[in-house]
C-alpha cells in the first residue's frame, strides 16, 4: 500500500474517533518521521475539531518541523487572537520566533500571555526561564515583578526576580527579593542566593551581615555540595573585598578543591583542540560579505576584560552587544560533519547565526558576540563573514588566573577554572591561537591589553571605533545603556573603570605559590 493510500485509510478509520485518538495517531506518525502523514491527520483533525487548542498547536508544530514557518506562525497567531491566554500556543510561537532571531517579537508575545489573566506559578517560572535563556532579562523581570505586585508570596518568584535584578544592575532590589526568599523557604540557600548576594557590592568590613550569613549557611546540615562550593566562593570574594587575602585564599582554596574534584574539563582534550586549529588550513572559500552589517567577535581567555570592552564599545548607538552567544560553537560542531566543498551548509549556518546576532530590535549595523572562546573558530568566522572584526583581549596571565580561580561558574565548560594547572594550559593555548590568527588575518584581528584599557579606556575605545569603521560619536548621540549582563562581571562592568585589578596577583603570591607557576606574558 502506498503512503497516500495508508494516510487515506487512517483518516477513514479515524472518522468517528474521539479527539484524543486523532492526536495519538498524528503524533505516532510524526515520531516515525512520516511528517506528510502526520500533517494529513492533524489537518483533518483541525477541521473536525476547530475548537481544539491541542490540535491547533500540534498542527502548527508540524508545519514548523517541516520548515513551513509562515504557516505555523499564522496558525498560532490566529488561535491566540481568539484565545490570548493559551499557554501552549504562546510558548510554541515564542520558540518559533526565537529560532528566526525575532527576540523582540518573541518577548512581546510572551508578555501578552500574562496580560490576559493570571497563570500558575510554574507557568510563570517557565516563561521567565525561557526569556532569560533568550537574552531578554528585562522582559522576564517585567513578568516576575508583575506577579509580585499582584501579591505572589512564592519564594521561588522572589528568587528569580533577584537573579534577574543582578543581570539588570538593580542591586538594591536584588537584596530585597533574596532576603524574602531566604525568610520564606528553608531551601532558598540552594538557589545560588549566597553567591548572588556576594556580588552586589564591594564589602567594606567584616561587620556586614552577609559574612555571618555565609558562615551560617556552611554550618547547615544537609547542605548540597554545589551550595557549599558557591558559598565558599562567596566568602572568598567577601574577604578579598576587605583585603583579608589570607582568609580569602583559604576559602577559595577549599571551594576550588571541591569544584575541581567534581569537574569534567580535560586538559588533554583542550590541547588537542588547539593543535587541530593550529594545523588546519584556511577554508577554501569565503562567503560574500554582508553589505549592511558587520559582526564583531570579542575573544580571549575569560576574565581578561571581554565584558568590560563589549560594554564600552556598545555605548555607540550603532552597536548592539548580544553578550555571549552559544551559536557559533554549535554551528561549528554541525559543520564539522560536512565537507568544506559543500557550501550550502555553510550558507545556512551563516544565515542562522546572522538571525540570532542581528535580531529585530533596531537599525544598528555592528553587532558584538563576546563569547571568549570563539577564539577557537576564527577560521570559520572569516570564511562565513570576511568583513568580521575580531578583538582579542589579553590580560596579565597571573591576574587572569587569579580572577578565574576566584569565580564560581555555572557552566561546566569553565571547569578548567578550578585548577591553576588547567588555567595555565588554557592561557597558553589561547595565546598560541591569538598569535596564529593575528598572523593569518592581520587586517581583521586586533589585540587589546586589559592594562591599557583600564588605564586609558577612552583612548582605546576611540581607536577601536575608528578601526571598526564606526562613525565617530558626537556629544548629542544617545549613549546606549548596559544590557543585561549574565556573566560574573555583572557588578564590576557597571562600575567606573579602574586599575585596582591590575597586578592584583601580587597580593596573593604569599598564600598561593601555584600562582608563581602560571606563565608570565
Amino acid at each position: 500500500m502506498t503512503a497516500s493510500a495508508t494516510s487515506t485509510a487512517i483518516l477513514v478509520a479515524l472518522e468517528q474517533a474521539p479527539e484524543q485518538e486523532w492526536l495519538e495517531h498524528g503524533r505516532a506518525l510524526a515520531l516515525r518521521a512520516d511528517l506528510a502523514g502526520a500533517l494529513a491527520v492533524f489537518s483533518a483533525a483541525a477541521r473536525r475539531y476547530p475548537a481544539s487548542g491541542e490540535v491547533r498547536v500540534g498542527l502548527a508544530g508540524l508545519h514548523w518541523q517541516m520548515q513551513q514557518q509562515t504557516q505555523a506562525e499564522a496558525l498560532l497567531r490566529d488561535w491566540l487572537a481568539q484565545h490570548p491566554a493559551h499557554v501552549a500556543a504562546t510558548f510554541l510561537l515564542v520558540r518559533l520566533l526565537r529560532e528566526q532571531g525575532r527576540m523582540q517579537a518573541a518577548a512581546q508575545s510572551m508578555r501578552q500571555l500574562f496580560e490576559h489573566g493570571p497563570h500558575d506559578t510554574d507557568t510563570v517560572i517557565q516563561a521567565v526561564e525561557m526569556l532569560d535563556d533568550y537574552g531578554r532579562p528585562q522582559d522576564a523581570a517585567v513578568i516576575c515583578e508583575a506577579e509580585l505586585a499582584a501579591g505572589s508570596t512564592d519564594p521561588r518568584m522572589h528568587a528569580y526576580a533577584g537573579m534577574l535584578g543582578i543581570q539588570l544592575g538593580e542591586f538594591e532590589r536584588v537584596r530585597e527579593r533574596y532576603e524574602f526568599a531566604l525568610a520564606h523557604s528553608p531551601v532558598a540557600v540552594e538557589w545560588n542566593i549566597p553567591i548572588g548576594l556576594s556580588g552586589l557590592q564591594r564589602y567594606q568590613d567584616s561587620s556586614h551581615p552577609d559574612f555571618a550569613l555565609f558562615r551560617e549557611v556552611l554550618n547547615r546540615p544537609g547542605l548540597s555540595d554545589k551550595t557549599r562550593i558557591t558559598t565558599l566562593f562567596a566568602l572568598g570574594k567577601a574577604h578579598d573585598d576587605i583585603a583579608d587575602y589570607a582568609q580569602a585564599a583559604s576559602y577559595l582554596r577549599e571551594a576550588n578543591t571541591l569544584a575541581h574534584a567534581a569537574g569534567s574539563w580535560s586538559r588533554k582534550q583542550w590541547n588537542r583542540s588547539v593543535e587541530a586549529r593550529l594545523a588546519a588550513k584556511p577554508y577554501p572559500f569565503t562567503l560574500p560579505a554582508p553589505a549592511d552589517w558587520t559582526p564583531i567577535f570579542i575573544v580571549g581567555v575569560p576574565r581578561s576584560g571581554t565584558t568590560l570592552l563589549a560594554e564600552l564599545i556598545a555605548r555607540h548607538p550603532q552597536v548592539r552587544n548580544r553578550g555571549e552567544l552559544g551559536w557559533l560553537k554549535a554551528l561549528a560542531q554541525r559543520l564539522s560533519l560536512t565537507t568544506a566543498s559543500q557550501q550550502d551548509p555553510y550558507e545556512q549556518a551563516a544565515a542562522i547565526y546572522a538571525a540570532q546576532l542581528r535580531q529585530d530590535d533596531g537599525d544598528a549595523h555592528w553587532f558584538i558576540d563576546k563569547q571568549p572562546l570563539n577564539l577557537l573558530h576564527v577560521d570559520l568566522i572569516m570564511a562565513l563573514w570576511p568583513n568580521a572584526r575580531i578583538i582579542h583581549c589579553q590580560r596579565h596571565a597571573r591576574d587572569t588566573a587569579l580572577s578565574l580561580w576566584s569565580q564560581s561558574f555555572h557552566d561546566q565548560a569553565h571547569d578548567y577554572a578550578y585548577d591553576f594547572g588547567d588555567i595555565s594550559a588554557l592561557i597558553r593555548g589561547c595565546r598560541r591561537l591569538a598569535m596564529h590568527w593575528s598572523a593569518r588575518y592581520p587586517e581583521a584581528f586586533r589585540t587589546v591589553h586589559y592594562e591599557d584599557l583600564v588605564t586609558a579606556p577612552d583612548d582605546i575605545v576611540a581607536a577601536l571605533i575608528d578601526w571598526l569603521g564606526l562613525p565617530a560619536m558626537s556629544p548629542s548621540d544617545p549613549m546606549q545603556k548596559p544590557h543585561g549582563i549574565s556573566t560574573a562581571s555583572a557588578w564590576q562592568a557597571r562600575q567606573p573603570v579602574h586599575t585596582r585589578s591590575a597586578g592584583r596577583w601580587r597580593e596573593y603570591a604569599a598564600y598561593l605559590p601555584e600562582l608563581l607557576r602560571v606563565p608570565l606574558p
